[in-house]
């Protein structure tokens, strides 16, 4: 079993601070837990929102939206986290999960950037005034506009809802993982037999990608509520941030 290592323990103490702390203001101040006003400072919400603030790239990183959340990426994060920072010391794996991170983040905001401008252009074409779309944003209905259901519900959702979770630095840190360790055995709770590293991974970002651009979820119905562009975000600079540290053989950073 993987001990945890120094970096990997302070990165879990400060998303669990985080936890605690948005469950403990929301509870003072009787409201649901995404309802807390952690949630509008720190969690990453869409720039057309007022609620946006440029921090929120890297504080959403820090964020859940319950238990399971964070315990499945806390999880993530000590399982294929661990053995980097062993290898690569623990300034150099904190460079590289904020990376993918911010980059998960920042990804993640210019694809929906582009999704929700599609949606926009043609209430604009339909004669929808300014007002009238902040109105179609806060009831989530609209008319006369050539758009799939799916296309709407990727609108107001990108619009109204913030992305939280540290997802995207975890999948920066599991394609780093099969670079570093690509026969390592996975076992997964929905398959009786273990899976390579170099398989695996490659498939959930393909599931990432079908689900994304399909906009379903993996089981059935609206896929919202799930970041993957994210995910493929992350992942995508995790990516290359290896592909520059084997080409340049960057060392450890302690």
């Amino acid at each position: 079993m993987n001990r945890v290592t120094e970096m990997v323990k302070h990165l879990i103490i400060i998303n669990v601070i985080f936890f605690a702390g948005t469950y403990l203001m929301a509870e003072m101040n009787g409201v649901a837990f995404t309802g807390s006003k952690f949630f509008e400072y720190f969690a990453l919400f869409f720039p057309e929102n007022p609620l946006f603030q440029p921090w929120q790239f890297l504080t959403s990183m820090f964020m859940h939206g319950g238990i399971m959340h964070i315990v499945f990426n806390m999880y993530g994060l000590w399982a294929f986290g661990a053995p980097l920072e062993s290898m690569w010391g623990k300034y150099k794996f904190l460079f590289f999960y904020v990376a993918a991170g911010l980059g998960a983040g920042i990804i993640y905001t210019l694809v929906n950037y582009y999704q929700f401008n599609i949606v926009n252009d043609q209430l604009i074409a339909a004669g929808y005034t300014p007002e009238g779309i902040r109105t179609v944003l806060e009831t989530g209905s609209a008319k006369g506009i050539d758009v799939t259901q799916s296309q709407f519900n990727n609108f107001f959702h990108v619009h109204n809802i913030p992305a939280v979770g540290a997802s995207g630095a975890i999948y920066g840190i599991l394609v780093a993982f099969g670079f570093k360790f690509p026969n390592s055995e996975m076992m997964l709770m929905f398959l009786p037999y273990p899976i390579k590293a170099k398989y695996f991974i490659p498939a959930i970002l393909a599931l990432d990608l079908f689900l994304g651009l399909s906009g379903k979820s993996l089981f059935g119905g609206s896929g919202t509520g799930i970041a993957h562009f994210a995910h493929l975000g992350g992942a995508l600079v995790g990516y290359l941030l290896m592909l520059y540290f084997q080409r340049n053989q960057v060392n450890r950073w302690d």
